[in-house]
């Protein structure tokens, strides 16, 4: 970059108009460089002359680093969610929640779906099983259970993955495209 480049003749290329300028030596290219308050920066020292272009050095590691982030944020994609229930939840809260989850699935993010017992409410795990049973089943459409119900300490955990989503848009046109008999 800039002072450090050795070599007698390059070709140049101007990026902030992607012309090509052409084969120079490297006083001129420092010169233009100058000038123009940008940096030499040689991106091809193999080729034949080696290739350097006129850019602005610190905005291209800036969007570089950009990029980078947003690939990063892109591979993690996948988020878990979690949904708090009781075991003695109403039938509306109930609705409510399965509303919540079967959108987050369908966003693409797992679930985890955790039961919270107090007290002697813990000695009827069965309620709870059937609950969170009740709700895999409810979903089963967009998502897979990844972990069956099971219980740490006071809680009773289910985990839910989504379905790919090729595979669960699929089934909805299959469903929609058949005729009745």
């Amino acid at each position: 970059m800039n002072d450090q480049i050795r070599i007698p003749s390059l070709r140049l290329f101007d990026d902030t108009t992607d012309e090509a300028i052409g084969i120079v030596t490297l006083a001129e290219a420092q010169r233009l460089a100058q000038e123009r308050g940008l940096d030499l920066v040689e991106v091809a020292p193999q080729a034949q002359p080696p290739v350097c272009r006129l850019m602005d050095y610190g905005r291209f590691k800036f969007e570089a680093l950009k990029r980078e982030k947003e690939a990063r944020r892109e591979h993690n994609a996948i988020r878990l969610k979690e949904m708090k229930l009781r075991p003695k939840i109403s039938e509306h809260d109930f609705q409510t929640k399965y509303g919540y989850v079967r959108h987050f699935l369908e966003e693409g993010d797992k679930v985890k779906l955790t039961i919270m017992f107090r007290g002697r409410e813990l000695v009827h795990q069965e309620i709870g099983r059937a609950l969170l049973q009740r709700l895999a089943e409810e979903v089963k459409d967009v998502a897979l259970v990844e972990r069956m119900p099971l219980l740490e300490g006071r809680n009773m955990i289910m985990i839910l993955n989504p379905l790919p989503r090729k595979q669960a848009k699929g089934d909805s046109k299959d469903d929609a495209q058949d005729p009745q008999p």
